[in-house]
């Protein structure tokens, strides 16, 4: 995401439980860049910016400044952004990532001298750092503090002065509606709000409490107003170890039952131009859908989301199209172990009219490396997923037609 950007922020009382309009806060920044603002760090509110993006009168407004200010009005969670051209929103979508140093990706890239070029192909990084929208799913917290959930085989937590590598990366935005986001208990994920909002980093799926939670995300590019929700449907039991924000308590957003999720798509249909669906579902090491995925994508397609994007398998499941909407079951891991598997960048490119362009990029996490692959290597990849995919048609650079 380049050029500047604002993000409501509102800040939450831990000892009162309760959000006040006093607390509301708006950043500006430079993503990627460095933290500005009108003062040198002090805080400005909604009417402030207003003022600062109109410069005068409401008539000087571009259309995405008169989309944002609108959002800014409502209370909405939105970030206004500059794009690569003035036609078209450019995203980049990728899975599990995993920065816990007690596990094997962050011990070799500690061990390689914490070279990012040394992790992922020089190619890979210039995608990722130059799409205007850089998505993928923080699959941990980010925290010192709390303990482990009794009885998980696997709990992860990376220190938050890891986050640089997200900055290293050009990641603009993350899920953590997903399963290990509650690995070390609520101030752990307490933290993580905390580090993703001083890195600038806005999150989905997951908050301080439900309204948080449920809370959809805002892009404005070029007239455009893009809205992005998310929500995880794992652990599928009635106790789940990741627990869903409560009116009082942090948590994530779950949608095992379709319900609350469904209210949120709502919202952000009623509000923005194009709805992105980032969804933790399916089953682990199975490149084939379950039940839930194939009953719960056309709910939410008919629901009015415009794109959904999966991921929790931890490897690649099919690309398809429900009731008019692309669908990609899972991105798989993109850098999260020690296994050799393909995984994939899925761009798209979108205009006031929709979707432009779809893109599978097919790419291999090996030897804790992650790099886009070329050749007959790439061939393989597009012929394999052609076979999981034929409702539609992928060319030999990764197009997808739905």
């Amino acid at each position: 995401m380049t050029g500047y950007s604002a993000v409501i922020r509102q800040s939450f009382d831990r000892e009162k439980n309760i959000l006040s309009e006093e607390q509301n806060m708006i950043d500006f920044a430079w993503l990627g860049q460095q933290s500005v603002t009108a003062e040198q760090g002090e805080e400005l509110s909604g009417e402030t910016i207003a003022s600062e993006i109109s410069e005068g009168t409401e008539e000087a407004l571009t259309e995405s400044e008169r989309l944002y200010k609108e959002a800014v009005d409502k209370g909405e969670n939105a970030w206004l952004i500059d794009c690569a051209d003035n036609e078209r929103v450019t995203f980049a979508f990728a899975g599990d990532i995993l920065l816990d140093d007690e596990y094997a990706m962050m011990y070799r890239y500690r061990m390689r001298g914490s070279d990012i070029n040394d992790t992922f192909s020089s190619d890979l990084l210039e995608r990722m750092r130059s799409a205007d929208v850089f998505m993928l799913n923080n699959e941990f917290p980010f925290s010192t503090r709390g303990t482990p959930t009794e009885g998980k085989q696997f709990t992860f937590r990376a220190n938050p002065s890891n986050i640089e590598i997200y900055e290293q990366l050009g990641v603009d935005i993350v899920s953590l509606a997903n399963n290990h986001a509650y690995d070390y208990g609520e101030e752990a994920l307490l933290d993580t709000f905390d580090t993703l909002e001083n890195a600038e980093i806005p999150y989905v799926g997951a908050g301080r409490n439900i309204d948080e939670a449920k809370k959809p995300v805002y892009l404005i590019a070029n007239g455009i107003k893009i809205g992005i929700v998310s929500a995880t449907q794992i652990e599928r039991n009635a106790n789940p170890d990741t627990k869903e924000a409560t009116a009082q308590n942090a948590g994530v957003l779950r949608c095992m039952d379709p319900a609350a999720l469904l209210e949120v798509i709502a919202e952000a249909k009623e509000n923005s131009d194009f709805v992105i669906l980032y969804i933790h579902w399916g089953t682990e090491s199975t490149d084939q859908t379950d039940w839930l995925q194939d009953q719960q994508a056309p709910i939410y397609a008919k629901a009015g989301v415009d794109l959904i994007v999966g991921d929790h398998s931890h490897c690649l499941q099919k690309l398809d199209v429900v009731s008019g909407v692309p669908v990609v079951y899972s991105l798989g891991n993109y850098w999260f172990n020690s296994k050799t598997q393909d995984t994939c960048l899925v761009e798209v490119a979108i205009t006031k009219e929709g979707i432009e362009s779809f893109q599978f990029i097919p790419c291999k996490q090996e030897d804790c490396r992650t790099r886009q692959l070329e050749g007959t290597e790439k061939e393989d990849v597009l012929s394999y997923m052609r076979g999981l995919s034929p409702n539609v048609s992928i060319d030999e650079d990764g197009y997808v037609t739905f």
